[in-house]
């Protein structure tokens, strides 16, 4: 499994941390989205559902690596960086997202750290939740986890707070101050991942 090979557009994996077909955040991925992919980026957007692990257990990986957790490691192989909107759950990011993060970086197939699959690449986070904060909360943790695994996570972020408000359907911000600061999360990606390629 080789690391993702330069090309002349920025590749992004990109995911929601919610597993609910009415999610917030699962309305806000793809306007993220749409903000690298205006920057130049090809952008491949997931459904972690149809990624299905069980919490991280050293018993299950030496029994045998699920399918689902190698399928991870082979798009993040495949990929320049990562774009998550995460909902708050606790004051924290949601275990789904963290327990995705610790399979992928389970060493590889051939033996490899699979931390080294997030080594300078490049993150954009955005949350959305009901509440007054907009999740500003988990952004806070799941920034901390992803800069300890080795990636670049762009100074801009995104807590849409009032969500049930502006978030009416699939891709839908219909406020046009944040729906543009969302953007422009996933441009940043897009420009810092530019910058980490020249060097």
């Amino acid at each position: 499994m080789s690391a993702a090979i330069p090309s002349a557009a920025p590749r992004l994996l990109a995911f929601a941390g919610s597993l609910r077909q009415g999610s917030f955040n699962r309305r806000l991925i793809p306007v993220l989205a749409d903000g690298a992919r205006a920057a130049g980026a090809e952008v491949t957007l997931i459904e972690l559902r149809d990624y299905a692990l069980p919490i991280y257990d050293g018993d299950i990986e030496a029994e045998a690596m699920p399918d689902n957790a190698r399928r991870l490691q082979a798009l993040m192989a495949e990929h320049d960086g990562l774009l998550i909107s995460t909902p708050e759950y606790n004051g924290s990011m949601p275990a789904l997202v963290k327990n995705t993060l610790d399979w992928i970086s389970r060493p590889l197939a051939d033996g490899r750290s699979g931390t080294a699959l997030f080594a300078d690449k490049v993150a954009g986070i955005v949350s959305a939740s009901p509440g007054p904060l907009g999740g500003l909360r988990s952004l806070l943790v799941l920034r901390d986890a992803l800069a300890k695994l080795g990636l670049l996570v762009v100074p801009q972020q995104v807590a849409v707070g009032q969500a049930g408000d502006k978030l009416a359907d699939y891709g839908q911000l219909n406020d046009e101050r944040q729906r543009e600061a969302v953007q422009r999360v996933g441009a940043a990606v897009v420009r810092h991942i530019k910058v980490v390629r020249e060097g």
